[in-house]
């Protein structure tokens, strides 16, 4: 079955950085379109960002462009969010997904994922 398991999660001071981690199986990882969402208490989910299968294209939400950078390890199965310049605001749980099959829409992304993660927490103190 598909696993996602994310990691890299933790407390960060306002400005500072963090790397988070999705580890996968179950799939052939480069035949996949792969991305982020978070969602924090009150809020709907909001997309984060993405990634093509075989990493030629990346799109980002506005609220993270210029300080997110996501990539992929095709020969590990590894997906990666680097996050920096950290906010209170980007205080949420993180989810790592799957794309359905092909290109994900870059307007509206999220429908285009069948598969999320578990989910790990990111605390930015002010």
């Amino acid at each position: 079955q598909v696993q996602l398991v994310e990691s890299g999660g933790g407390l960060a001071q306002s400005g500072g950085s963090l790397r988070l981690s999705c580890t996968t199986s179950g799939f052939k990882f480069s035949s996949y379109a792969m991305g982020w969402a978070r969602q924090s208490p009150g809020k709907r989910l909001e997309w984060v960002g993405g990634i093509h299968n075989d990493g030629s294209e990346t799109s980002y939400g506005d609220s993270v462009k210029g300080r997110g950078t996501i990539s992929r390890d095709n020969a590990k199965s590894i997906l990666y969010l680097q996050m920096d310049s950290l906010k209170p605001e980007d205080t949420a749980h993180y989810y790592c997904g799957k794309g359905c099959a092909g290109a994900y829409d870059d307007d509206a992304p999220l429908p285009d994922f069948c598969h999320w993660g578990q989910g790990t927490q990111v605390t930015v103190s002010s």
